[in-house]
């Protein structure tokens, strides 16, 4: 089966959907942030949360909801700034997504990825109470950076150089 990366393209492409799927993983986990509301342990990500509070009309108070779930609606989001930081870290997962199957696509597909479009695919990457910081945020922002910093330079050595042919 003939590729059109080099050995630097191939380590690119697995280190490109590593990044992706822990990049991923990391946006739709709810532990981006952890602390503790009316004596319980609560944890949310952009769009899913553990252990929120409603109001109990039966016993006319606020009761913990001990499970984890998505919001009702997009409109259920918090604020307006976590449904932008939903929308930009989803797109930006998409796009990781994107360039790692392309690329390990040219790992079976000959002239498929040339220098130029590795190139290209490197610039894209480059672009998607008491309160402590939980794992999953740190998964997204270290598949983010990965991508960003060790993706982009391995992907400008990526593609071979193709061969012209005298026609």
């Amino acid at each position: 089966m003939a590729s059109s990366l080099t050995c630097t393209g191939v380590i690119w492409a697995l280190l490109s959907f590593l990044c992706a799927a822990t990049s991923c993983v990391g946006f739709f986990m709810p532990y981006w942030l952890w602390g503790s509301q009316l004596g319980k342990p609560v944890s949310f990500g952009t769009f899913r949360r553990c252990s929120y509070p409603v109001h109990d009309e039966s016993r006319q108070m606020m009761v913990m909801v001990e499970e984890c779930g998505r919001y009702a609606s997009f409109q259920g989001i918090p604020s307006a700034e976590w449904r932008i930081c939903t929308i930009v870290t989803g797109l930006g997962c998409g796009l990781l997504l994107l360039v790692a199957l392309t690329a390990l696509m040219g790992c079976c597909v000959s002239e498929l990825i040339s220098r130029t479009v590795g190139r290209v695919a490197g610039g894209i990457q480059f672009l998607g109470g008491k309160c402590e910081i939980g794992w999953a945020y740190y998964c997204t922002g270290a598949g983010a950076a990965a991508a960003m910093l060790l993706c982009t330079w391995l992907a400008c050595f990526s593609g071979k150089k193709q061969k012209h042919y005298p026609y």
